[in-house]
């Protein structure tokens, strides 16, 4: 969800840095030198699937993977999405760099969420079944978390705004089903192909 430049007051924009600068911070600090291949090549992946845009007003909605980052990286999710769109507000204008801080924090604040409310359950599955289903509800959850703040941002800067959160956060519903299957696939072909990664 890049929110597009000239829209959000001050003090939105102050706060996302705030909270952009801590995750960053306590992200890079979580992340050791094993994890920084595996943070860059997720990096990778949320840059490229988060390409295709398609605007919904102020806003826009796209795949991300923000579940199976979170799921893999922890709090290492913070630097991933910010380098991955501080490269899409360089290279292809997609959001913006003064609101860069505002939507690194939706997305990396709605993808560390899934970590810490589904990552046991979706490491420690006992069963195929429970694993595709957390999964799923990992991916969707991160979705419809990141609309909700994007439209929270919005609304706390202008009220005028509210009608258009409300149509981000329904636009995003289809979104989030299919971002809950995406996720339950990648989860469980990489329980099979690729356990570390969930470790």
């Amino acid at each position: 969800m890049h929110i597009s430049e000239g829209i959000l007051s001050g003090s939105v924009l102050l706060a996302g840095w705030t909270g952009t600068s801590e995750g960053i911070a306590v992200g890079l600090r979580k992340t050791d030198t094993s994890r920084i291949v595996r943070t860059a090549l997720l990096s990778s992946a949320f840059f490229l699937a988060s390409l295709v845009n398609v605007r919904i007003g102020p806003s826009s909605t796209h795949l991300s993977l923000l579940a199976p980052m979170g799921l893999i990286l922890g709090w290492g999710v913070f630097p991933a999405v910010f380098t991955a769109l501080l490269l899409q507000a360089v290279l292809f204008h997609f959001g913006g760099l003064l609101v860069l801080g505002v939507n690194t924090f939706i997305m990396g604040t709605a993808s560390l969420s899934v970590y810490l409310l589904f990552g046991r359950a979706v490491r420690e599955g006992r069963s195929k079944s429970l694993t595709v289903c957390m999964s799923f509800l990992a991916g969707s959850v991160a979705v419809l978390l990141a609309a909700g703040l994007a439209g929270l941002c919005l609304g706390l800067t202008d009220s005028n705004y509210l009608n258009t959160a409300k149509v981000l956060v329904i636009a995003h519903i289809p979104v989030a089903l299919i971002e809950g299957v995406v996720t339950a696939f990648v989860i469980m072909w990489l329980k099979r192909a690729a356990p570390e990664f969930l470790s």
